[in-house]
């Protein structure tokens, strides 16, 4: 799957910091349970990465917002 390709999988997102000073991004979903481990220099960039994506994508258009709290992997 791609970026633009269109997708009606839902996940849940938790980001924060882990016991041994690392930034963790936690995807679950449907069968996926995917901790990803980053240190705070990676996060940075990760965060600079989504801003950037963000300002982009306002840039294109009123972007889709989700609902409910949930966050989606793909377009609605």
């Amino acid at each position: 799957m791609g970026i633009n390709k269109q997708s009606d999988v839902e996940a849940s997102l938790q980001i924060g910091p882990t016991d041994l000073g690392m930034v963790r991004i936690y995807v679950t979903g449907d069968g996926v349970d995917l901790p990803l481990d980053f240190d705070a220099d990676a996060a940075d960039e990760i965060a600079e990465e989504l801003q950037a994506a963000a300002r982009a994508a306002r840039a294109m258009g009123d972007a889709p917002k989700p609902k409910g709290g949930k966050r989606r992997t793909g377009p609605r």
